[in-house]
């Protein structure tokens, strides 16, 4: 029961289209084995019913001869890919951006919005032109994080057509949904109406010229997501987690959604948050490992993906995080030396 004789086995089967086998024609999507369970999807170059049928019937008869005869086997069918439902991505909404970076984890209460302000911030410590987009829709942070709520956005024409143009605070460009709706209420949006917000994000916004945008994005894995891989080219991803279990096992998801080919989208390591956490007046050194130890370094060896690096949990970012000073403006140097190490690690991935 190994993924080579079943692939083998599956190459038994044929597509009346053009003879070839639906191993080498690529139908054979997201294999899984376990003990004497296996399941895959099809993606057929047809949608006609009974020849859908005739393949699935004939998969399950070649692993039973070929593999088990006690297999369990469960297939799903993938749509085929169509100009509407591809993940193809159209790099043309952004022109002046010369890379693009989402952050992203598989849950909330992990820091993601922290790391994404701060990674922004260090990136533009070396002068570069950094722009930070709050895609969080249901839970905008970026106007708490850097002390701009109530203030809104200026609209520009550009050729005809109504631009809305970032705030700048601290020398980067920042929107946020957060910036565009009231503070108290809640956005309680289906999917599509999220989703078209974010494509007018990037769309309908005078972003510029910037050598990095940085793109805050919800926590999990959705409609959100493939809404911009499917507008924009993304360069890398970076994934944040924190060290426990529960933390790592969500992380694996935002690792397995990324990992897939069709979204093109490569992902650029994990960053361990509130990795430790250093007293004040702690002497060098002087660590506590809260939330256990070196969990998402862990995760990135099992993975195979690179390790970017640890964020200490410090009293001072989270305190600057809700005063609307992140903490790599502030005089911290300890949280400013953890960053502008992420940026780097994040820079030279880029490269």
């Amino acid at each position: 029961m190994t993924r080579e004789n079943v692939l083998n086995a599956l190459k038994n089967v044929l597509l009346a289209e053009n003879g070839q086998d639906i191993v080498t024609a690529g139908c054979v999507q997201d294999l899984a084995i376990e003990k004497y369970y296996i399941s895959f999807n099809l993606i057929l170059p047809t949608d006609d019913a009974d020849i859908r049928l005739k393949v699935k019937s004939e998969a399950i008869k070649a692993i039973k001869d070929h593999v088990s005869k006690d297999a369990v086997i469960k297939i799903g069918f993938t749509p085929k890919p169509t100009p509407q439902s591809t993940y193809e991505q159209n790099t043309s909404p952004l022109p002046g951006v010369k890379k693009i970076i989402a952050v992203v984890s598989g849950k909330g209460g992990v820091g993601k919005s922290t790391v994404a302000a701060n990674l922004a911030l260090a990136l533009a410590k070396d002068g570069s032109k950094v722009g930070l987009m709050d895609a969080d829709i249901y839970g905008p942070s970026v106007p708490i994080m850097f002390g701009v709520r109530g203030e809104r956005p200026m609209m520009r024409d550009i050729n005809g057509k109504g631009m809305i143009v970032p705030l700048e605070r601290f020398g980067i460009k920042l929107l946020s949904i957060g910036l565009l709706v009231d503070d108290n209420k809640a956005v309680v949006w289906r999917g599509p109406m999220a989703s078209s917000a974010i494509r007018q994000f990037i769309t309908d916004v005078d972003w510029g010229d910037l050598d990095y945008l940085v793109i805050d994005m919800p926590p999990g894995t959705g409609d959100i997501h493939l809404t911009l891989l499917q507008t924009i080219s993304v360069s890398g991803v970076v994934i944040v987690s924190t060290p426990q279990d529960v933390a790592l096992a969500d992380a694996k998801k935002g690792i397995a959604m990324f990992g897939q080919a069709q979204l093109n989208a490569p992902i650029l390591g994990i960053v361990e948050n509130m990795s430790y956490f250093i007293p004040p007046n702690a002497v060098p050194d002087q660590k506590y490992y809260i939330f256990g130890r070196h969990g998402a370094r862990n995760l990135a060896e099992e993975y195979e993906i690179p390790f970017l690096g640890e964020i200490p949990l410090i009293e001072n970012i989270r305190e600057g995080g809700d005063i609307g000073v992140p903490a790599m403006v502030s005089d911290d140097e300890a949280s400013k030396k953890a960053f502008i190490e992420l940026a780097t690690s994040v820079k030279n991935r880029l490269l």
